[in-house]
């Protein structure tokens, strides 16, 4: 069985506020269990409900990067905004912290346990918005850093949501694809009543996609009446919108089209590597290609190709998704895939995992533009040295923010019950990406800052103004 407690979410709080260590002592050693349903009526003695199988585990388990680097440039921009110093910590704490054990009966018979996650960051701009994803790695500080993130992003895209991320810690594998249906409607029957159409929106992330959904979808309905939607990224017989699978992908063709154009540049002719060629980079690349762009380097899991000429994109999607992987594809040459960062090129797209531009492989790096298709590609360490060196970094909660306004375009089809065409999605997208791009420059010029500031004083102004006109009060 699982306690839900109030705890602090931040250490270094509990040490500097002697009232309220005396308040987590007294639950601590006294085993008393509150759940608090309304997170919001806490902030200002800093507590967060979570739901938690230990308390040790709060206590000492290390910070990780993502999270650090997020509050990190969170802090920044608010200093840029000049925001007072209450509010911005309101801010920086989560609505609610949500952690849920969820066992399933394996096919063999036997009993799996897992551990599922959901936090909502801030609904201030609206329902909280966000994925889940399914992964080994999952834990509570890469959700946050996540769920934070997608705050600032769905503001920096001017679309009216919040932040949230969630996930469970499994390898999807090592599962079969009842065991995965199990373990997501059991995850479901967990966190319903905690989501929701006007609530907290969940949507495909890592390890998930339009079928986990569907489970959702179906999970969720069951307690609420059918709700398409409560979720996006769905297949599109069950309310799913058209060109919501190549998004992100399309959308980091358009933000980097407005980078570009900025240097008097078109796609055309220019050299890139792209790290991931999942859903993000393969849609990246196919559509790069179908622009004139020549993809010289791509990696996944199985490995990494080049061919300094160019791939063949059209003949490596067939080949990627008929071996599962770009491994052993005939027209290119294998490299190390610790190298594909470093590869020679004009245009470089880590559309992976978080954390892989860091301090060990930032000098090293050779493009001139960076475009972060995924979620916090480069740490902050990197980020200074590849300043230094003149590269431009077009960040994450701009630049792969395409796959959640496609998102909210589903959200508002299901919700008027009409359904628009693909040309009328991918139009609305190009507008919201260019849109956003003017945004971010327009306060860079502001703040003189970089674009990673750009985007995050956009994103965090959108947020702190929106939280004091619905009547924060210091």
């Amino acid at each position: 069985m699982i306690d839900c407690i109030v705890v602090f979410r931040d250490f270094e709080d509990l040490v500097a506020e002697t009232f309220e260590g005396f308040i987590f002592i007294y639950l601590l050693f006294s085993g008393v269990v509150s759940l608090a349903c309304s997170c919001r009526a806490l902030l200002s003695s800093n507590f967060t409900a979570q739901f938690l199988p230990s308390y040790q585990e709060v206590l000492i388990k290390p910070t990780m990067n993502a999270l650090v680097a997020t509050n990190r440039n969170f802090k920044l921009a608010a200093r840029l905004l000049k925001l007072d110093s209450k509010l911005e910590k309101s801010l920086l704490i989560p609505f609610r912290e949500i952690k849920v054990e969820c066992t399933i009966p394996k096919d063999d018979g036997t009993l799996a346990s897992f551990v599922g996650f959901r936090v909502q960051h801030d609904n201030a701009r609206g329902p909280m918005k966000g994925g889940i994803r399914y992964h080994p790695e999952v834990d509570p500080d890469e959700v946050n850093a996540l769920a934070q993130l997608m705050t600032w992003k769905t503001a920096v895209a001017n679309i009216p949501y919040g932040g949230a991320k969630g996930g469970i810690g499994c390898n999807p594998g090592d599962l079969s694809l009842s065991e995965l249906e199990r373990l997501t409607r059991v995850f479901t029957q967990k966190i319903h009543d905690l989501i929701g159409i006007h609530t907290d929106v969940p949507a495909p992330d890592m390890g998930t996609g339009p079928q986990t959904m569907a489970w959702i979808l179906d999970e969720y309905s069951k307690f609420h009446g059918y709700s398409p939607a409560v979720v996006t990224g769905k297949p599109i017989d069950l309310g799913g919108s058209l060109g919501r699978d190549a998004a992100t992908g399309r959308g980091v063709l358009f933000a980097t089209e407005a980078l570009l154009n900025e240097y008097g540049k078109t796609i055309a002719g220019q050299r890139f590597v792209i790290q991931g060629f999942g859903n993000v980079g393969s849609w990246a690349a196919q559509l790069i290609h179908e622009q004139g762009g020549k993809i010289v380097a791509v990696s996944d899991i199985t490995g990494a190709i080049k061919n300094s000429k160019g791939l063949d994109i059209p003949s490596l999607l067939k080949h990627a998704n008929e071996h599962r992987g770009v491994k052993g594809f005939n027209g290119a040459d294998p490299i190390e895939p610790n190298s594909i960062l470093v590869e020679d090129c004009d245009i470089l797209i880590p559309a992976a995992l978080g954390g892989v531009i860091n301090r060990e492989n930032a000098n090293d790096i050779k493009a001139k533009f960076i475009i972060e298709a995924a979620n916090h590609p480069t740490d902050p360490e990197a980020d200074e040295i590849l300043s230094k060196k003149g590269v431009v970094i077009l960040p994450d909660i701009y630049a792969n923010s395409g796959g959640v306004t496609v998102s909210y375009f589903e959200w508002v089809q299901n919700i008027q019950g009409f359904m628009w065409d693909e040309e009328k999605v991918n139009n609305e997208l190009r507008n919201y990406m260019t849109k956003g791009f003017k945004d971010v420059k327009e306060m860079c010029k502001t703040h003189d800052c970089d674009l990673r500031m750009g985007a995050f004083t956009l994103g965090v102004n959108r947020v702190a103004r929106a939280t004091v006109l619905r009547g924060w009060e210091a």
